[in-house]
């Protein structure tokens, strides 16, 4: 690891930026960098399959362990996925990254098969995801919850 690295630094600054955002995070599926990987990876390949429509609800429905996903089963999942792998480079930026800029994004997900349709656009329009100082971070979470189909650019 790298020196800047402090063990639960990544659970620590995931948890923050979710919750910034007014949304729920679950134990255990986002605790490391690692499994948080994993858990992405499965949100994108699942939502890939189902459509860009889809609910948590639906997502959770079709695949094996993310049942602590109920947490979040009203919000769309093109949101709620783009926030996931948004909040994992703010925490890998913050903890693993020692600072990295937020710029890295796009090869973050293409290094982790984390890219998704219409990702692009999707973090152009919702910047507040990446960048902490934005104002009114925790309105994503209202508009995840009232109208999921505003976060479907594909």
């Amino acid at each position: 690891m790298l020196q800047c690295y402090n063990d639960g630094d990544f659970k620590k600054y995931f948890e923050e930026n979710m919750k910034d955002l007014g949304l729920p995070v679950p134990s255990s599926l986002f605790d490391t960098y690692q499994a948080a990987i994993a858990t992405a990876s499965t949100l994108v390949g699942t939502l890939a399959t189902l459509g860009k429509g889809a609910t948590m609800a639906e997502l959770i429905g079709a695949t094996v362990g993310l049942e602590k996903l109920m947490v979040a089963a009203s919000i769309g999942a093109a949101a709620y996925t783009g926030a996931v792998i948004g909040s994992i480079a703010v925490a890998a930026g913050r903890s693993l990254g020692c600072g990295a800029r937020m710029s890295d994004m796009f090869v973050f997900m293409q290094k982790h098969n984390l890219e998704f349709k219409g990702g692009n656009t999707f973090y152009s329009l919702n910047p507040q995801v990446l960048e902490t100082a934005l104002a009114n971070r925790e309105g994503f979470a209202l508009r995840a919850k009232t109208s999921p189909a505003a976060f479907v650019y594909g």
